[in-house]
């Protein structure tokens, strides 16, 4: 008797940026509802689900693992996206499938500056020809500067780019989440180069693909609703009908508060989703206005 061999399993390459971002990302798949198990011996980290395997990228090189096949998929953010396009403009582009606002110390985006330091006489970006720059982002700088007709000599940074000013560098370009870093090194901005954040991009032969389209779509369905419910938490409550004009004056909503019969038909149940920074004074506020059996819940994700 031959043995007919199965066909093996689908599965879609997933590339996960090692480095800043790392952290941030292992937490939002979490919530997802996706355990990634990373070990600092491996780029592969174990995922629980089979159907997925996922390679630690450095962000700077994910948009090119991605054009090039090697990834199906992977998370990278905006800026190093157009640093690859910049280089590559002939290739075929990314398809960007979903953002994700998300950064490695808040849920928000980055802004790439031009930066000087604070008793230089530069005040715009003009002011800097024949200069030199420092950043990691090279080709969009260059760019940057080229359209404006201003010559300048661009150098990558290795790290610690903030520091070279006035020594090493006359200025730099440095992405930056609060600026707080660039003022404690006496740094003030001239410009903002660009803003960026988090996307989950494709290559356009994975979206060909239908069964590995259609799991792409699920993975940002999920990553997205996490997003959506970070911040946030359920709240639910009773009230008697006469009071609930009152209760929901109170209440802010994602949509609408759902507002469901109890047995009793003097009483509703209300259940809504809240700011969870407006929860230690919302909940006194609902109890003086009739609110009774107020229970708090968290929330992992919101799908929109």
């Amino acid at each position: 008797m031959t043995l007919v061999p199965r066909p093996s399993s689908p599965v879609l390459r997933l590339g996960i940026p090692k480095g800043s971002l790392q952290d941030a990302t292992v937490q939002l798949f979490a919530r997802a509802g996706f355990t990634l198990y990373v070990s600092s011996r491996s780029y592969f980290p174990s995922v629980d689900d089979p159907e997925i395997e996922c390679m630690l990228i450095r962000a700077q090189e994910m948009a090119r693992y991605v054009a090039d096949g090697v990834l199906d998929a992977g998370l990278t953010g905006q800026d190093w996206i157009r640093e690859h396009q910049v280089g590559h403009p002939d290739e075929t582009p990314l398809v960007p499938v979903c953002d994700l606002v998300y950064a490695k110390q808040s849920f928000g985006k980055v802004k790439w500056v031009l930066a000087v330091p604070e008793d230089s006489p530069f005040e715009k970006a003009e002011d800097l020809a024949g200069k030199t720059i420092a950043t990691e982002l090279v080709r969009v700088t260059t760019a940057y500067f080229a359209e404006r007709g201003v010559k300048v000599n661009v150098e990558f940074s290795w790290g610690a780019t903030e520091v070279k000013p006035p020594v090493l560098a006359d200025a730099i370009v440095e992405a930056t989440e609060t600026g707080s870093t660039l003022r404690a090194n006496r740094l003030r901005i001239i410009d903002t180069l660009l803003e960026s954040n988090t996307q989950l991009i494709a290559n356009q032969a994975a979206l060909a693909d239908p069964w590995k389209k259609t799991k792409i779509e699920n993975i940002a369905l999920l990553l997205k609703a996490a997003i959506e419910a970070q911040g946030r938490v359920g709240l639910m409550l009773n009230v008697r009908r006469q009071d609930l004009k009152a209760v929901l004056g109170l209440l802010p909503a994602l949509q609408r508060p759902t507002i469901s019969p109890l047995s009793d038909e003097d009483w509703v149940a209300v259940n809504t989703i809240i700011e969870e920074k407006t929860v230690r004074d919302l909940i006194p506020r609902l109890k003086s206005a009739g609110g009774q059996g107020i229970v708090e819940y968290p929330l992992n994700k919101i799908v929109v």
